[in-house]
């Protein structure tokens, strides 16, 4: 059975570099692991010694249990529409420019598509483990709503006005009665673009059923799955993270613990009080330097207290992850940076 852990929250925090760190860990503490990563940056795969990452997952060099891959997002929609959709609608939606619109552009159909291709790797139970770093649209909130957001596109009140209930029967009125309609606007506007979105909602439309029982599925995969929070101690992503638990109701999923990252060393609190004053001659030098280890000592202050504030406002563990410059290049390094985390219940 294959474990899984979601990495989430808004973007800039760091989060595919910590996806990476853990997927480093467990797969030294012996388990098969995948790190299904969306857009890593350059140093994380040099890190991984796997060049150009894709959609197929490759081993690690030298780590026999790591693996990664890159979530492609138009190869995971053709793959989508080549399972869901009967053959002759699958070849119109892929040629459609409107569903090349959705499912290239649009940040929902991003976080489908990544939870699709999770639920495909838990599905086939080839790894001991896998580590989903999210997309970061709208703080991570989006993977989670996704599966339900496809669903109600695809049963909304325009698809159901042209479709109805019954596809067959209501295609054929849609041929003869509303797509005569649409041609003769189009006419108007001077181009074939109103019955060209009804052709797409028709056959987007075909797929609700199918696509409906696998959302289901892959619900249940986000549930039972450990999720964890990544954030830092700006004001935008602790916003983020609040509106995290704020929608939990809605998502129906429990965070183990919280990712801190970035943080300035704890010691950094009383470094203004335990250093000694510069030993120099220049008085205006000395207050400088005074006053920059005031300042770098409340910020670290302020960093552990919104720390800890979160933590007792959710009750959840909190690791506080050291800012690192540089940021880490190697494998080794990206171990060391979560080192003390723990993710699965031993």
């Amino acid at each position: 059975m294959t474990q899984t852990l979601i990495v989430t929250g808004a973007g800039g925090v760091g989060k595919t570099t910590l996806s990476a760190g853990l997927g480093v860990s467990l797969a030294r503490s012996g388990s098969s692991t995948l790190v299904l990563t969306i857009d890593p940056a350059k140093r994380l795969a040099d890190a991984f010694g796997v060049g150009a990452l894709g959609d197929i997952p490759k081993q690690v060099s030298g780590e026999p249990n790591l693996y990664a891959a890159m979530l492609d997002v138009s190869a995971s929609w053709e793959a989508i529409i080549h399972r869901y959709a009967e053959p002759a609608v699958a070849d119109r939606l892929l040629v459609n420019p409107y569903f090349r619109a959705m499912a290239d552009r649009f940040p929902a159909a991003q976080s489908y598509a990544a939870a699709e291709r999770m639920a495909e790797y838990i599905e086939s139970g080839h790894y001991d483990v896998l580590v989903v770093d999210t997309p970061p649209s709208e703080g991570g909130i989006d993977f989670f709503l996704a599966p339900a957001k496809t669903g109600d596109l695809m049963s909304g009140k325009l698809l159901r006005w042209l479709t109805g209930s019954s596809l067959p029967g209501r295609s054929i009125l849609y041929r003869f009665t509303a797509r005569p309609m649409l041609r003769l606007a189009d006419t108007v506007l001077g181009g074939p673009m109103l019955s060209d979105v009804a052709d797409f909602l028709l056959d987007l439309r075909t797929m609700y059923d199918r696509l409906t029982v696998r959302s289901k599925s892959i619900e249940r995969h986000l549930r039972e799955a450990e999720t964890v929070i990544a954030t830092t101690a700006e004001p935008t992503p602790i916003h983020e993270t609040r509106r995290f638990f704020d929608e939990l109701e809605g998502i129906k999923v429990a965070p183990t613990s919280i990712l801190f990252n970035r943080m300035l060393p704890e010691s950094w609190i009383n470094a203004a009080l335990a250093s000694d004053p510069p030993d120099t001659d220049d008085a205006a030098l000395a207050t400088r330097a005074v006053a920059n280890l005031d300042k770098w000592a409340s910020e670290a202050r302020r960093q552990f207290e919104a720390a800890r504030e979160l933590s007792a406002r959710y009750g959840l563990p909190v690791y506080e992850l050291t800012w690192q410059v540089p940021p880490p290049t190697t494998l080794d390094e990206l171990a060391d940076l979560v080192q003390g985390v723990t993710v699965f219940d031993s």
